[in-house]
């Protein structure tokens, strides 16, 4: 089992989940065609500094890519996400600032 294997696509609230013993960390967004627009991503206090929001993005990223989709981040954390790992740029629908 892939450790991102445990992050969902929420469609219904428009956004991917990792439902943990002591939390769920969420990064919501909105769809637009083939487009999804990362909005917000929050990682309970109980949660930081484990790897939790990563574990999450790393999902949400495969899912995004499984589908065939593009993304644009308009989250401060799937941004720093993507600066530390540039192989996920490549899912950017728009030129990168970071």
């Amino acid at each position: 089992m892939h450790e991102n294997d445990d992050v969902q696509n929420n469609v219904a609230a428009s956004r991917y989940e990792l439902v943990t013993p002591r939390g769920i960390a969420f990064s919501e967004y909105r769809r637009h065609d083939d487009i999804v627009v990362f909005t917000h991503t929050v990682v309970p206090k109980a949660l930081e500094g484990q790897g939790i929001g990563s574990r999450l993005i790393a999902g949400a990223l495969a899912d995004v890519r499984a589908q065939g989709l593009r993304l644009i981040s308009r989250c401060p954390f799937v941004s720093a996400y993507l600066q530390r790992h540039p192989d996920a740029r490549d899912l950017l629908a728009e030129p990168s600032t970071t």
